[in-house]
């Protein structure tokens, strides 16, 4: 009985392939002429035609993983200021936008200081100024300045555009701990992550004319994309940034704004909807 394959009986001797008679199958490199797909349609018209729609799903899909794996691999500017120490296959963080709050532009000297990394003054009664961007490291440093100065500070004034959220969310846990008040006084910008850190307030008092501002977490990989395993490491920041916020008392409903926030763009809260959301405990003034 023949099965479209016969191989010599000698040990070793080349392996022969036929087609068998009727069958239509052609031997393994010869091309397919039009007239073959068309016998081939009339013979089998179902399979073909599933051949066909699968070929066409899986060229579609290769265009569309291709175009998102473009769009994840593009780097955000400040990127480029983070120290080695934070170098990885993918670090999520809350990028800082352009320090300007819905009021408008501001002048070149406060983009200037929101801009430089954070720094912390001293002032009367009580408040520690937290002025700038938050980079890697920077908690670590809140924390040897309160161990110094804590016992004379009450409250923690922020005025900044956001930045690491491991640095934000470290701060927000260290703020409680010593049981500060927090506040984003008079003209005062909280974005990014920087609610993060004004959530650890036992306290949380923001001024009218204040704007505090959220928005979704983005990942930048140092090596080869890995769409996978930066969607994923994306998910597990946002929800340590619910679970802080929960644990800080805050309605997880803040977060729900800002995973609906492109991370280029900023969803600002109005004063009462803070109040509601337990992100503030009272509106100054």
């Amino acid at each position: 009985m023949s099965f479209g394959r016969r191989r010599s009986d000698v040990l070793g001797a080349p392996r022969v392939t036929a087609p068998v008679a009727g069958s239509g199958a052609m031997p393994v490199g010869a091309p397919r002429s039009p007239a073959g797909w068309a016998e081939r349609l009339r013979r089998r018209p179902d399979e073909t035609v599933l051949r066909v729609v699968f070929g066409a799903m899986l060229v579609a899909t290769v265009v569309v993983v291709g175009g998102d794996l473009l769009g994840i691999s593009g780097t955000h500017p400040a990127d480029a200021a983070l120290p080695a120490e934070e170098a990885g296959p993918a670090r999520p963080f809350l990028p800082t936008v352009s320090p300007v709050p819905p009021g408008g532009a501001q002048d070149a000297d406060r983009n200037a200081q929101l801009s430089a990394a954070m720094r912390f003054e001293l002032g009367p009664d009580g408040r520690l100024a937290a002025i700038g961007t938050i980079t890697p490291g920077t908690a670590g440093r809140l924390e040897q300045e309160l161990a110094l100065r804590g016992d004379y500070v009450t409250t923690v004034v922020l005025d900044s555009p956001g930045g690491s959220v491991r640095d934000a969310i470290a701060m927000g846990q260290l703020i409680r701990s010593h049981g500060y008040g927090t506040l984003v006084g008079d003209g005062g910008y909280c974005a990014s992550s920087c609610p993060l850190v004004f959530a650890g307030g036992v306290t949380r008092r923001v001024s009218p004319d204040a704007s505090v501002g959220v928005h979704q977490v983005l990942s930048v990989s140092d090596g080869p994309v890995d769409a996978a395993r930066d969607m994923n490491e994306v998910q597990r920041v946002s929800a340590e940034c619910q679970r802080h916020l929960y644990e800080m008392g805050v309605d997880p409903r803040v977060w729900m704004h800002a995973m609906e926030t492109p991370f280029e763009s900023l969803f600002y809260f109005a004063g009462e909807e803070m109040v509601e959301l337990k992100l503030a405990t009272a509106i100054e003034g």
